[in-house]
């Protein structure tokens, strides 16, 4: 059995990540799942929260947002509307973006505009979760 998976990271702006890793852990509808090489093939939704990326004996901590997850034994596919890592998250423009949007959604809006702003607020908060938990 292979000691490695290949993992690939696409948001609507660009390929976030693409490379061999040993493990990835993600929060899907069910619950927290570890993947590994050989894992069997599952379909899943993926929920806004942290992903831990085992490459090279290292961890790397990615905040990522809603989305879909194909695994198969060798491969890890994810897309979602968000993907930053830990270390590039600035937490002062997170958290401006998190105030902006809880004042907004104190207003009136359309349904259309309140799950835009609620899909920002999730993004802000889940980004200022990863970054406080990984401060260096």
């Amino acid at each position: 059995m292979a000691s490695t998976l290949q993992l690939e990271i696409v948001t609507p702006e660009a390929k976030a990540f693409a490379g061999v890793v040993e493990m990835v852990t993600l929060v899907g509808v069910e619950g927290e799942m570890g993947i590994m090489p050989g894992h069997m093939p599952v379909m899943t939704q993926l929920v806004a929260s942290e992903l831990i990326v085992r490459q090279n004996g290292q961890n790397i901590f990615i905040a990522v947002g809603d989305g879909f997850v194909q695994i198969t034994g060798e491969k890890v596919s994810i897309l979602t509307d968000m993907a930053i890592k830990a270390d590039d998250i600035d937490e002062a423009k997170a958290l401006e973006a998190q105030k902006q949007a809880e004042a907004r959604l104190a207003q009136k809006l359309s349904d259309e505009e309140s799950a835009t702003v609620q899909a920002a607020l999730i993004h802000a908060a889940t980004q200022i979760a990863v970054k406080r938990r990984h401060k260096k």
